[in-house]
C-alpha cells in the first residue's frame, strides 16, 4: 500500500498506545494514510512462539522505565495499567464493531485511554460498557456485536493476517511492504515515508 503506514496493534500493549500517540503526527507530516490493522496479541504470540517482555522480570522492570521515559520524551499521559496483563478478546472485537458503525476514531480514543491513561480493567464487561458510553457509544450493541460469529471470524483472520505477514508482537508496522517493530523504531517508519515520497515525486 503507497504512502501509508499499516499498523498492526492490540489495546492491551503498551507500546501500541505510545505508537498511536504518534502516527498521526508522522502520517500528516508525510502526507501518509495511517491504515489502522487490529490483531489479537495473544493470538499472534501463540502461533510465533513469542510472549510478553513481562515475563521475564528483569526485561519487564526495565520495559515499565523505558515506556515511562518515552511517554515523557513524547509529552503525552501514561500509566502503566494495573490490570497488566488484560484479556483484550472484547475490546479487540470492538473494533470491527466500531468500523461497521462509522465511530472508529472515538471508540479507538476511548479505549486507548481508558487501558493507559485511567488504567481501567478492559477485561471487565461492565468497565467496557462504561467508557464506550461515557465517550458517547452504544454498550449495548457493542456486547451483542462482539458475540456475533462474524465479528469473532473478522478478528481471527486479521490476526492470521498478521502472522501470515511476519508479524511476531506489538506494535508493527509496514511501509511500502518494508516491516518495522516497536513503537521505538517511529524514526525507521518516518524515514520509509520520506523515502517513499521521494520515490513518488522523482516518478
Amino acid at each position: 500500500m503507497s504512502n501509508s503506514v499499516e499498523f498492526y496493534f492490540d489495546y492491551g500493549s503498551p507500546s501500541s498506545y505510545l505508537a498511536w500517540t504518534q502516527l498521526p503526527r508522522i502520517c500528516e507530516q508525510y502526507n501518509a494514510e495511517l491504515v489502522y490493522k487490529p490483531m489479537l496479541l495473544g493470538g499472534v504470540f501463540h502461533e510465533t512462539g513469542n510472549a510478553s517482555p513481562i515475563t521475564i522480570k528483569a526485561k519487564g522492570d526495565w520495559m515499565g522505565q523505558d515506556l515511562a521515559r518515552f511517554a515523557r520524551r513524547y509529552s503525552v499521559p501514561y500509566r502503566m495499567n494495573p490490570f497488566f496483563m488484560v484479556n483484550t478478546l472484547p475490546i479487540m472485537r470492538g473494533v470491527f464493531w466500531a468500523r461497521r458503525e462509522g465511530v472508529f476514531d472515538t471508540y479507538n480514543r476511548a479505549v486507548f485511554h481508558a487501558m493507559w491513561v485511567d488504567g481501567v480493567d478492559l477485561s471487565d464487561p461492565k468497565e467496557i460498557g462504561r467508557v464506550v458510553s461515557e465517550a458517547g457509544l452504544d454498550a449495548a450493541a457493542l456486547g451483542e456485536a462482539i458475540q456475533q460469529p462474524d465479528i469473532k471470524k473478522e478478528l481471527i483472520e486479521a490476526t492470521n493476517e498478521a502472522t501470515t505477514r511476519g508479524v511476531f508482537g506489538a506494535p508493527t508496522f509496514f511501509v511500502a511492504g518494508e516491516m518495522h517493530f516497536g513503537q521505538d523504531r517511529l524514526d525507521w517508519v518516518a524515514e520509509a515515508l520520506s523515502r517513499d515520497r521521494a520515490t513518488e515525486t522523482v516518478g
